[in-house]
């Protein structure tokens, strides 16, 4: 902690505040996309990405889950939605799934979270739409094919929004599916087919 404390304290002399850059950012923000990902401290938006301050809104929780709309109750989630496309009038929202994901891993493995009663409740938001890819031999997942299938449902769920559908049925939106590994950097695309491609840069 102290390291990414002292980082924090030095901030402003690495990076120049003064410049027209940052007195833009204090005017507003005007991200191009809402980038959906897991929580997960190896994947880092603004790498994969490339984008600097104010480039992506981001939404970072367990499993990169889309809680389905009019769930009882507050959802900094749907706030989130809400927020991204009402107000700032993002036009493009990226779920974003990844290797090594210890959300989906538990779900594959009927890990035993009665420990963990938040992290379970949560992850049973998305367990029963991987039933296709959970039912054991002859499908025998693999972890990549329950992370990817999560995507392509969370996908989903984000249309059963009405701020979602819409704005894609008036052109107004464009949703993607992103799978990224964590020990290569490679960015699979979701293509019209849900299958997940690498395309070349």
């Amino acid at each position: 902690m102290k390291t990414l404390l002292n980082r924090a304290r030095s901030l402003r002399n690495r990076i120049d505040f003064e410049s027209g850059e940052y007195r833009k950012l204090a005017e507003g923000q005007y991200p191009e996309a809402l980038f959906i990902t897991c929580s997960d401290s190896r994947v880092v938006p603004a790498l994969i990405t490339g984008a600097g301050p104010g480039e992506i809104f981001e939404l970072r929780n367990a499993g990169n889950i889309v809680p389905p709309h009019g769930k009882p109750g507050a959802s900094g989630e749907a706030a989130t939605i809400e927020y991204a496309l009402e107000v700032l009038g993002v036009q493009d929202v990226v779920v974003c799934g990844h290797s090594h994901c210890g959300a989906m891993g538990a779900i594959m493995s009927g890990d035993d979270l009665s420990a963990l009663p938040g992290v379970g409740a949560w992850l049973e938001l998305a367990r029963p739409r991987l039933a296709p890819v959970l039912g054991g031999p002859p499908q025998d997942p693999t972890l990549r094919d329950v992370v990817q299938l999560n995507v392509v449902n969370q996908l989903a769920a984000l249309r059963g929004y009405p701020v979602v559908r819409k704005r894609l049925e008036a052109g107004r939106l464009r949703l993607h599916g992103w799978y990224y590994e964590v020990d290569t950097g490679r960015v699979h695309e979701l293509d019209e087919d849900e299958r997940f491609r690498v395309h070349a840069a």
